[in-house]
């Protein structure tokens, strides 16, 4: 055995060996703290309440629309055995199997189910189930305690696939107390992180009050469980945001800050740090100021494009129309004076949804439920409306509804598109959607797990 005398070694050498062990130590501190994210299979909280087909069905001569952004399959055959799409294809291709219940989709059209990424029960147990019977038959609640749909699960109604984030991490004074985990440092924020992953949480959302700095630990800790971190920010510029390692962005508006001059966003900055409700608005005030079309939109489209980031903008949340009798309900005074900055701010808010679209970035569908100009049950088909208005076209709002937010969810490799092997979430239409978007309301049948539940 070689015994070393440390002592002995003349300085060179001494410098040499503790370069290399503080080398070492160095590097072996940095894989200690390297992140490497989990691969988890996202689920569902309600998937063993919800009844999964055990019987065979084929729908016949129906448009298939599969969501993936494709031609459809006109006069198209599905074949559903046991939950599961079996086959899809032309009727020449399809053998239907002895025993099938045949349905006829003849002049309508086969949709995947709806996907709704952003959706808020708010105390309404019915709503889940009533979206449900209107094609949506998973939701996602960015922001809600998982026992907040006890009520709705235990009321015997089918129920949308609920994919569910538990409170909403703010600090104070948070805006919607109910629906929020109030911390007060990133260590707080990290234990929330993974109490809520131990819950069946299937994603993590940030509220506007968080730092960037915060933001990046939430997220470091949300990756390493599996889980997707999005955020309605508002009042954290959504670039740095977006670098601390966020998925997506909730609300157009999260992009006021990034699409203003820093001295007109500090402005609004500080009045909402004042005051939450100031954003209710102040919001308006700043979209109306801002170019969609200019230089600070197009940075903002070039980045969102690098980073993949998946953008659901909820324009039905702030969609503002004139006063008229035509929309006149329980929300709107039709004697109230027009507001042409809201007017213009929306309309802006429309302009840079149909911008990045248009330019590749990630657009994805969420409703926001209760919404000012829809009536209950039906803001997911009128957010369809409004991707229209904006520019999209009807084959990329589908995608936007189906196959993009199962990408969003993590989802994709069951859900999302009409394939063979996957999950039979379905909607049969009455049209064809991709002419008019609006056919999207003339619900006929919907599926779910291979069962018809409407």
């Amino acid at each position: 055995m070689l015994l070393w005398n440390i002592s002995s070694f003349n300085l060179n050498t001494r410098a040499v060996v503790f370069f290399v062990i503080t080398s070492f130590s160095i590097f072996s501190l940095s894989a200690q703290e390297t992140i490497v994210p989990v691969t988890r299979s996202i689920k569902e909280v309600n998937a063993q309440e919800i009844r999964s087909g055990n019987t065979t069905i084929a729908i016949r001569g129906a448009r298939i629309i599969d969501g993936k952004g494709g031609a459809p399959i006109e006069k198209g055959w599905v074949i559903i055995k046991n939950g599961k799409i079996t086959e899809v294809g032309s009727e020449t291709g399809i053998k239907v199997p002895a025993g099938a219940e045949i349905v006829d989709g003849s002049g309508m059209s086969l949709l995947p189910g709806f996907i709704d990424a952003h959706f808020h029960i708010d105390g309404m147990n019915d709503l889940p189930s009533t979206f449900l019977q209107n094609g949506v038959t998973s939701i996602r609640d960015p922001g809600a305690w998982i026992e907040a749909y006890s009520q709705a699960r235990k009321s015997g109604k089918p129920t949308p696939r609920l994919f569910l984030s538990g409170p909403h991490l703010d600090m104070f004074p948070p805006a919607y107390p109910d629906d929020a985990y109030v911390v007060r440092d990133a260590a707080e924020a990290v234990t929330q992180v993974n109490r809520a992953a131990d819950q069946g949480a299937t994603m993590i959302k940030v509220y506007f009050r968080l730092p960037p700095s915060i933001i990046q630990e939430v997220c470091k800790a949300a990756h390493k469980r599996g889980l997707p971190v999005t955020a309605h920010l508002e009042i954290t510029e959504a670039m740095e945001a977006i670098e601390a390692g966020l998925d997506g962005i909730e609300h157009i508006t999260s992009f006021g800050l990034s699409l203003l001059p820093k001295r007109e966003g500090e402005k609004y900055r500080q009045m909402v740090l004042a005051d939450n409700n100031a954003r209710k608005n102040g919001r308006y005030e700043v979209w109306n100021k801002i170019d969609p079309n200019g230089s600070m939109a197009d940075s903002v489209v070039r980045f969102l494009l690098k980073k993949k980031t998946f953008v659901d903008p909820t324009l039905g949340a702030f969609e503002y129309q004139f006063p008229s009798a035509k929309n006149t309900n329980s929300a709107i005074d039709s004697s109230m004076k027009p507001d042409s900055i809201k007017r213009n701010a929306f309309n802006n808010m429309k302009s840079f949804t149909g911008k990045l679209r248009k330019n590749g970035v990630r657009i994805v569908l969420g409703s926001h439920s209760m919404i000012t100009y829809a009536e209950t049950g039906w803001a997911f088909q009128r957010e369809m409306e409004l991707f229209a208005e904006s520019g999209l076209t009807n084959s990329q709002i589908i995608v936007a509804a189906t196959m993009e937010n199962a990408r969003f969810f993590r989802i994709a490799d069951k859900l999302g598109s009409i394939e063979k092997g996957k999950v039979a979430d379905l909607v049969l239409i009455k049209g064809n959607p991709l002419e008019n978007i609006s056919d999207a309301r003339n619900i006929y049948k919907v599926m779910l797990n291979g069962v018809w539940v409407r």
